[in-house]
C-alpha cells in the first residue's frame, strides 16, 4: 500500500474516527485505525466492537492495500511533521514508512488488516432525515440528564421516538428528565430505538454541519446508523422497553409561573457559587404573588436574590440541586419560561405551551 495526502486531511480523518478507539482494550486491534486503499477512496475506521466510525479523505492510492495501525502512534506521528504532503507505504513485512518531506518514521509497526474488526453490515432501509445543525442542538439539549447508572443500562441511553413527522428525544437520569420533540420535513413509519449516550457524545464532537447540511439515520433492531458527509457511524442499540415517560409528568399543578429565564439563571447561578463540590446545598426558592426569593447557606456564608415573577395559584417554599435547574435553563433559548408545581415533594416542570421542550426535576428535600 501507499498513499499520499494532506497533512490536513489526514489529520482531520483521524480525528474523526478516533471517537470509536477505546480508552483501554485488551485487545490491542481495537486500538488501531484501519487505513484501506482496495478501492478508489482512502477509508479510515475505527471499532469498539460497540461504536463504529468510518470516513474518506482526499488523497491519492499509488498502490492499493490497506493496513491496521495504532491510532495513538500515528496521530503522533503525523502530528509531529511540519510538512504538507504525508505518504505512508508498506515496508517490509507488517511495517509501513510515514515521511513527510525531510521527516521519516521508518518500519512502523502494523497489524494485518484481516485483524481487524470489521465494521457490522447493517441493511439501510429508509432513511430518517435531518440538519446536522438539529440533530446537534437536539443532543446537547437532552444529553446532560443521562444516567452513569450501569446498573440500569437504559438510564445511560437516549430515547429516539419518531411518529410522523415528529422526533422526540428523551433522557433521564432518575433524578430529572429533559423532553424534546423536534418537527420533521417528512414523515416517517414509527420507530422507537435508545440509543448510548456515548455514541451520542461522539457524534456531537465530530459533526459540525450547518442547517442546510442532512444526516441520514437508518434504524434496525440492533443498530443504527448515522451518515453524513464522507462520514458513516454505526453504533449498537440498548435493549429493553424504555420507561413511561408520560406517566412520569405530572398533569395538574398548584402553582404556576411565568419567569424571565436570564434573570433566574443568573440569580441561581450566584447562589451556586455558595455549593461547592464535597459541600453540595441545596437552592431554596420561596415563592410568593410576585417573587421569588432565592437563597442558599454554607458554612462559609449565605446568599440570598429575589426574581420577579407572575404566579397563578398558591405560594410555594421548594428546594432544588442548583446544578439541575442550571444545566435545563442554560439550554432553553426563549427570554420566559413556565414553571409548574404541585408542593415541595412533587417534581417541578419546565417547559413551553406548544410542548416542544419539557424538562422535569425533583426537588430536594429539607428539614425545614
Amino acid at each position: 500500500m501507499k498513499i499520499v495526502c494532506s497533512k490536513n486531511e489526514l489529520t482531520k480523518g483521524i480525528n474523526i474516527v478516533s471517537k470509536a478507539v477505546p480508552t483501554r482494550s485488551t485487545m490491542s486491534i481495537l486500538e488501531c485505525i484501519l487505513i484501506d486503499a482496495t478501492t478508489d477512496s482512502i477509508k479510515l475506521t475505527a471499532n469498539d466492537m460497540n461504536l463504529a466510525i468510518e470516513t474518506i479523505i482526499n488523497g491519492t492510492i499509488e498502490e492499493r492495500g490497506a493496513i491496521a495501525i495504532d491510532y495513538r502512534m500515528l496521530s503522533e506521528y503525523v502530528g509531529s511533521f511540519t510538512g504538507d504532503m504525508v505518504t505512508i507505504e508498506s515496508g517490509d513485512e507488517n511495517k509501513v514508512n510515514i515521511y513527510c518531506e525531510k521527516s521519516k518514521f521508518n518500519n512502523v509497526e502494523i497489524k494485518p488488516a484481516s485483524d481487524f474488526s470489521a465494521v457490522p453490515t447493517v441493511t439501510r432501509n429508509e432513511p430518517i432525515v435531518i440538519s446536522q445543525l438539529t440533530l446537534r442542538e437536539v443532543i446537547n439539549k437532552t444529553i446532560f440528564s443521562i444516567g452513569d447508572d450501569k446498573g440500569n443500562k437504559l438510564m445511560t441511553g437516549v430515547l429516539f421516538e419518531i411518529e410522523e413527522d415528529n422526533l422526540k428525544v428523551v433522557s433521564l437520569d432518575g433524578f430529572r428528565i429533559s423532553i424534546r420533540n423536534i418537527g420533521l420535513k417528512n414523515s416517517y413509519s414509527s420507530k422507537k430505538v435508545v440509543i448510548p449516550g456515548k455514541t451520542l457524545k461522539e457524534i456531537v464532537k465530530i459533526i459540525g454541519g450547518g442547517s442546510e447540511d442532512m444526516v441520514n439515520i437508518y434504524t434496525t433492531d440492533n443498530h443504527i446508523i448515522f451518515e453524513y458527509d464522507n462520514t458513516t457511524v454505526v453504533s449498537r442499540l440498548i435493549e429493553g422497553e424504555y420507561f413511561k415517560i408520560d406517566q412520569m409528568i405530572p398533569q395538574y399543578y398548584e402553582t404556576e409561573l411565568i419567569v424571565n429565564k436570564k434573570e433566574l439563571l443568573d440569580t441561581v447561578n450566584s447562589a451556586s457559587l455558595l455549593s461547592r463540590e464535597g459541600d453540595i446545598r441545596p437552592i431554596n426558592f420561596n415563592i410568593t404573588d410576585d417573587n421569588i426569593n432565592i437563597s442558599i447557606n454554607s458554612n462559609r456564608s449565605g446568599y440570598t436574590g429575589d426574581v420577579s415573577t407572575q404566579k397563578t395559584g398558591a405560594d410555594l417554599k421548594i428546594a432544588f440541586k442548583p446544578k439541575f435547574m442550571i444545566d435545563a435553563l442554560k439550554v432553553i433559548d426563549e427570554d420566559e419560561i413556565g414553571m409548574y408545581m404541585i408542593d415541595k415533594k412533587s417534581p417541578c416542570v419546565i417547559k413551553d405551551e406548544e410542548g416542544s421542550y419539557i424538562y422535569m426535576l425533583l426537588p430536594v428535600n429539607t428539614a425545614n
